[in-house]
């Protein structure tokens, strides 16, 4: 029997982590991108199996006044089967653990991943407030 995907605090290399976003239907971003932003994490997590990247979840910000939750992507082979809630699980206990008391943490939730979110705590503020989004 092969083992379980191991997960753990670490921030993926530029291109698997390229490859992983657009696998799992997340846009496409640029290695020179992804140079600067990766190592900006102030957390990561990978889920590995046999050593490739089969997961992860990142949270970017400035680690004070806000946070926000990206990255969250599995690899077709290995969506359905709850990894999706164990990343944002231990994400999520970064933020209790480390964030400061009043931290505003975001995310966008495509299509129905809300209803995920929505279990660690996150609520949609629409219609008193709306996302938005400029793509450079």
């Amino acid at each position: 029997m092969a083992h379980e995907p191991e997960l753990r605090l670490e921030i993926p290399g530029i291109e698997e982590y390229r490859a992983l976003r657009v696998a799992a239907g997340l846009s496409a971003m640029t290695a020179e991108a992804a140079a600067v932003g990766l190592p900006a994490s102030w957390c990561s997590v990978c889920v590995r199996h046999g050593g490739a990247l089969v997961g992860m979840g990142r949270i970017v910000g400035d680690g004070g006044l806000f946070l926000f939750v990206v990255d969250i992507a599995v690899a077709p082979a290995w969506q359905g089967r709850g990894w999706g809630r164990r990343i944002m699980a231990a994400l999520t206990g970064q933020l209790r653990a480390r964030a400061p008391a009043r931290c505003m943490v975001g995310l966008i939730a495509d299509g129905t991943a809300y209803r995920l979110y929505e279990k660690f705590g996150f609520r949609r503020v629409a219609p008193a407030a709306h996302g938005m989004l400029l793509r450079l």
